[in-house]
């Protein structure tokens, strides 16, 4: 039995991505994802020009990403790189990099028009912020969403104000709300990206931010930890004023908790990230992502045995 029926079992009805990309596409579908040579206005002077305290994107982005110079270059080596395992895969172009529908609107939509034209690509992610979302380019979205399969993914990364402008996020969670409202209200399938354990961010934080997120009408939701990565103003802080950062039974909790507050609605394409060991500063849980979902199913069937022995 897979992780996420496990999660049916033992907890509610929870969705995992995989199975429902599968079911809304009718084939085994991966992302693939792009550096398209957008900006974030955190970086070029719009509202700063250091980025969020914890960001450093080439850390997130595959090697392809800096080497291949066009998006057709980008997704035919991310193909080749599946297709060795998966002869059959389709695939989603996954505009990753930075802020995805920041800039000139013509821009934006040509290189989207590109990305769908590539073979064997049968839909598009797209990740941005909530505050750079134009009404244009959604009344484009809402439009291509009829011929394709889209979602629009929002870094929202906390509900909480005072973190959001701690971490220089240059965005408030209304700004989050609103976005993901205004997407869904034209049948656009929303995701939101959240960080669990941000400075000031415990236990109690987190559970008032899922009651929030469960109001939200989204389809995705993706959790991580905080990670503390090299070179970043994050890392600088936590040098100076370390904070405690949850082991990984800790985090494991948190994330059951969260979700226990979310509707059984919510898809979940992730609870975990990672980055290479070599900028990973903390928490340094020495676990690969496989041995972090045997953890979990772990702590999934224990929840499961004390809720049947009551």
């Amino acid at each position: 039995m897979g992780i996420f029926a496990i999660f049916a079992t033992a907890m509610m009805q929870y969705r995992e991505y995989g199975q429902w990309l599968r079911e809304q596409l009718g084939v085994k579908a991966q992302k693939i994802s792009l550096d398209a040579g957008f900006s974030c206005p955190n970086r070029d002077g719009r509202l700063g020009h250091n980025g969020c305290t914890f960001c450093s994107n080439p850390t997130f982005s595959p090697a392809y990403c800096r080497t291949m110079p066009t998006l057709e270059a980008q997704l035919e080596a991310g193909k080749s790189f599946f297709a060795r395992k998966y002869p059959d895969m389709k695939y989603l172009a996954y505009f990753q990099a930075y802020t995805n529908t920041y800039g000139d609107t013509e821009r934006c939509i040509s290189l989207y028009e590109r990305a769908l034209k590539v073979p064997d690509i049968v839909g598009l992610v797209v990740a941005t912020r909530p505050d750079c979302m134009s009404a244009d380019l959604l009344d484009y979205f809402a439009e291509l969403n009829r011929r394709t399969f889209l979602v629009i993914e929002y870094g929202i990364e906390s509900a909480n104000d005072d973190t959001l402008r701690h971490i220089n996020r240059g965005h408030t969670f209304a700004d989050a709300e609103r976005a993901v409202r205004m997407t869904e209200e034209r049948g656009i399938r929303v995701g939101a990206h959240l960080i669990l354990g941000l400075p000031g961010e415990g236990h109690e934080e987190l559970m008032r931010q899922a009651r929030l997120i469960g109001q939200l009408p989204l389809t995705i939701v993706k959790l991580h930890q905080l990670q503390i990565i090299r070179g970043t103003q994050m890392e600088k802080e936590w040098q100076e004023h370390p904070w405690l950062l949850p082991s990984v039974e800790e985090y494991i909790e948190w994330v059951l908790d969260y979700i226990s507050l979310l509707p059984p609605s919510f898809v979940f394409e992730r609870f975990v990230s990672s980055v290479p060991d070599d900028v990973l500063v903390a928490p340094r849980w020495g676990l690969k992502n496989h041995e972090f979902s045997d953890l979990l199913r772990s702590h999934i069937n224990d929840r499961s045995f004390r809720r049947r022995v009551r």
